[in-house]
């Protein structure tokens, strides 16, 4: 417990508090996704990959997070198409990507961020309607940043 309160701690001090200043903005400490979210789409990896190839396992798969951040709010026409909220303009988020385990020219096994649909690198959210607009990549975004919503649910404020 002392060591992830030590992270966040470190977190917040550092890396958060030099993006508010630079940037003039409260920035997001936290972001949560529902259990079902998750599950959903864990499920479409695993369901898409063994599409593309049966002989996939279940440890050629996983996900890279990556630390991304929404546009400005005078850039906010980009988003409407995607279910997010103008509050959450500049604050940083996390996209996941569907990584596949392969050997690179060398022999060495990596995990390779891959689309199991296509062979495509755009990136797509999903959109008010639930299906991907313009999707070329199969990846996930939308949770709730903290804040702009309330803190008073985390154990680490």
């Amino acid at each position: 417990m002392e060591l992830v309160r030590q992270l966040i701690s470190n977190y917040r001090n550092n890396q958060m508090q030099a993006v508010n200043k630079e940037l003039g903005i409260t920035d997001s400490h936290a972001i949560w996704f529902d259990l079902p979210k998750l599950k959903k789409f864990i499920a479409c990896i695993e369901s898409e990959a063994t599409k593309a190839n049966p002989d996939v396992s279940e440890e050629d798969l996983g996900i890279r997070f990556y630390y991304a951040s929404y546009p400005k709010a005078e850039d906010w026409a980009m988003m409407e198409n995607h279910p997010i909220e103008k509050e959450y303009a500049e604050r940083h988020t996390l996209v996941m990507v569907p990584t596949l385990k392969k050997a690179d020219e060398t022999g060495e096994m990596l995990n390779y961020d891959f689309c199991p649909s296509n062979s495509g690198s755009i990136l797509a959210m999903g959109s008010k309607t639930g299906k991907s607009a313009g999707a070329e990549t199969l990846a996930e975004n939308h949770g709730t940043l903290s804040p702009p919503h309330d803190t008073k649910v985390e154990q680490f404020p």
